[in-house]
């Protein structure tokens, strides 16, 4: 949520409002880049995109392993201003800090790890010699609900392969990203590599980068909505393109499941961050044989929960971003409410400053409610119980989303089949939390396209080339 835009001399809004999802209050005025600003930020990647590419990897290594010391030493400072701003509990945004410096440090090492390849072709007549290229400027768009860790998992990459950016940030938390690259250029990032374009009108800044030939990748995440008019603009200029977009995430509970670690799990993949995450938890798939026990212990963790602004100590759970996020909620759990659910806790809204919503378990969700084919992004677990195997997978299949999914049982066998069946770039297998930023995180169908961290997640920033040497 934003405030609206105070207008400057040319009619145009000069600044907009960032708000404390806690309150309802503004925390700060933001200046608000238009298409001119973003064609600026583009001559300056563009003018030292070469200069950049040609850095010494080790170099490029050495400016982000001191951004990643930078994060750390500022945890605490850090962490309050994505609170500010998002609203979740400090010690989730002290955790957030810490994932975010990770792929600083990640992608630090990466950096220095370029390779390509030396082969004799088949004909023994020349040899096949490849290397990787940074792809160019790129244009990088993150989203709120993870205001450091999304910069980061970018940013880092970006960089270590020698590409220049620029950024937007999300309306809604725009000053983590400024905090961010001010950190960078601190630890040595030269003027022109990273540029951020915070905006209240991101489509017209976004036409302009995408209309212009001279940007060459293009990295989202967001909504899968958004993600598909994003590949619709990329295609003029046949742009790299990264899609990060929305997930519908299934959480299978089997009858040989142990019901105390699969609650555990659901606690983290469920209430991490309010709910507010792609790979949160959506659907509980539950056998009906441990139905009852999964359902009496996650009323009763979601019943002691502790709601409150992020910066209260004793708040275990936070504010939703916005007041259109807490109507969808309330909507959705309305919805499944009208078609014969039960609401077993929660199910309202707060009558308190600040977007808050009680973290809410429905149970007997039937197939054609809301809560199973939209993404909540709330503090919402809708539970519905299957009789085998068969139909719990083919209910956790039945989705154009595809980013991850969690599944308990004991069965080592069951777990290596259910994985490989599930229709996810990523699963959890007895654990609620697949996040590393050594690891490949994306997913499939409409949740998008390419990987982001681990060993993969540079080559999104690199361009094979091939060279035929005559010998």
């Amino acid at each position: 949520m934003h405030e609206p835009r105070s207008e400057g001399a040319s009619g145009r809004a000069a600044t907009f409002g960032v708000v404390d999802p806690a309150t309802g209050e503004r925390l700060a005025l933001v200046a608000d880049a238009g298409p001119a600003d973003a064609i600026r930020a583009l001559d300056a990647a563009e003018a030292v995109q070469e200069s950049w590419a040609a850095t010494a990897p080790r170099v490029r290594s050495e400016i982000l392993h001191r951004a990643y010391e930078l994060m750390v030493q500022r945890t605490d400072e850090l962490a309050r201003l994505a609170t500010l701003e998002m609203g979740r509990p400090l010690a989730e945004s002290r955790a957030e800090v810490a994932y975010a410096a990770e792929f600083l440090r990640w992608f630090a090492e990466e950096a220095v790890r370029i390779g390509g390849d030396y082969r004799v072709a088949p004909g023994g007549d020349f040899r096949i010699v490849t290397t990787r290229q940074p792809v160019g400027p790129c244009y990088l768009i993150t989203p709120w609900n993870f205001p450091l860790a999304m910069l980061t998992r970018k940013i880092g990459p970006a960089l270590a392969a020698g590409c220049t950016v620029i950024l937007k940030p999300a309306e809604a938390t725009p000053l983590c990203g400024l905090a961010l690259a001010a950190l960078l250029a601190e630890a040595g990032v030269p003027d022109g590599v990273v540029n951020v374009l915070p905006t209240a009108d991101p489509a017209r800044l976004t036409d302009a980068l995408l209309g212009d030939g001279r940007l060459r990748k293009l990295s989202f995440t967001g909504s899968t909505g958004v993600g598909v008019r994003l590949l619709e603009q990329s295609a003029r200029h046949v742009l790299r393109v990264s899609m990060e977009l929305g997930g519908n995430a299934p959480f299978l509970v089997f009858d040989d499941a142990d019901v105390d670690a699969a609650i555990e799990g659901a606690m983290l993949a469920k209430m991490r961050n309010m709910g507010q995450s792609c790979v949160a938890a959506n659907r509980f798939i539950v056998h009906e044989a441990v139905a009852e026990r999964f359902t009496a212990g996650l009323r009763a963790r979601f019943a002691a929960l502790r709601v409150g602004p992020g910066l209260d100590p004793e708040s275990q759970v936070g504010p939703l971003i916005d007041e259109a996020a807490r109507t969808k909620v309330a909507s959705l759990v309305s919805d499944a409410a009208d078609k014969g659910a039960t609401i077993e806790v929660g199910g309202s809204a707060l009558d308190r400053p600040g977007f808050f919503y009680a973290p809410t378990v429905v149970t007997g969700v039937p197939e054609d409610a809301s809560l199973t084919s939209e993404e909540i992004f709330g503090p919402v677990a809708a539970i519905a119980t299957y009789p085998d195997e068969a139909s719990m997978l083919t209910a956790a299949n039945a989705t154009t989303a595809g980013l991850v999914a969690f599944a308990y049982t004991r069965d080592v066998n069951r777990a290596m089949r259910v994985g490989e069946a599930l229709q996810t770039g990523m699963v959890g297998l007895n654990r609620g939390l697949v996040s590393n930023p050594a690891a490949p995180f994306g997913g499939v169908k409409h949740s998008g396209l390419g990987r982001e961290g681990g060993e993969e997640g540079i080559t999104e920033y690199l361009e094979l080339k091939y060279l035929a040497l005559q010998t």
